[in-house]
């Protein structure tokens, strides 16, 4: 496989009900060398860290407490929760943190929940940046997903990560919700590449397996290659068929 960009399956998605330990030796029979995950305080640690190192698997990405960025009122709440994940990322030597960044407020000025999200990550920076962790924001779709979502379109999140103005803090660029919400996706991601610290992947319509729909994935991720990106494509969908099938076509992609 490719070294600069390689897929990461995530087990809460993909292997949805599927014990922990069993998700993670059927994603390394595979042939995929990493795995992700949302929340880490709901899993025993020592069995990721065990289940890793026994495949030689690297651990890409899991999420930051779920608390919202739009809110002042919740700041605090949100850096104590991001301490907490740093410390875990540190522990599972994850680089990579997601965050989402809370519903919007109504009857609140959008440009107020913007410079508050903003002003959130700056204070987030320094945590960051001293652990040696990425955390990045997701934009999310709000037509089918996430009705209510504050963060929607890839641009508003390229601006708020230029106005935190840290390496440490980037985007996810989630395909999946960038097709429904804007299309437009390779060049989208191509031109703003240095402000993306994540992908995920799933077929649309669906959010199904990568040869499912629409999306050509073979040449998304080509375009992707050929770009100074160094990072993972996080498998993020459920399947329709055999588990390992779309597994090992998604992976072929990358070869």
């Amino acid at each position: 496989m490719s070294q600069n960009v390689q897929p990461s399956v995530c087990i809460d998605a993909v292997f949805e009900g599927v014990p922990v330990v069993e998700a993670i030796d059927r994603v390394a029979r595979c042939g995929i060398g990493a795995f992700e995950f949302w929340g880490w305080w709901d899993k025993d640690l020592a069995e990721l860290e065990d289940a890793a190192a026994r495949n030689s698997m690297r651990i890409a990405a899991c999420c930051t407490r779920f608390v919202s960025l739009t809110d002042p009122s919740l700041r605090n709440a949100y850096l104590e929760g991001l301490g907490e994940s740093i410390e875990a990322a540190k522990r599972l030597k994850c680089p990579t943190l997601i965050s989402q960044v809370g519903d919007f407020r109504p009857g609140i000025d959008r440009q107020e929940q913007h410079d508050c999200l903003v002003e959130g990550l700056r204070q987030a920076a320094p945590l960051l940046e001293q652990a040696g962790v990425t955390l990045v924001i997701e934009p999310l779709n709000e037509l089918i997903d996430h009705v209510g979502y504050y963060l929607v379109r890839s641009q508003e999140a390229f601006e708020i990560i230029d106005q935190v103005g840290s390496e440490r803090v980037k985007v996810v660029f989630d395909i999946y919700h960038q097709q429904i919400s804007e299309g437009n996706v390779v060049r989208n991601a191509t031109e703003n590449i240095a402000r993306i610290g994540h992908f995920h992947a799933a077929g649309n319509p669906g959010r199904n397996e990568l040869t499912r729909g629409e999306l050509h994935y073979p040449q998304i991720i080509d375009a992707i290659r050929q770009t100074d990106y160094r990072g993972y494509v996080g498998l993020e969908y459920w399947p329709l068929g055999e588990i390992e099938d779309g597994l090992k076509e998604a992976a072929a992609m990358f070869a």
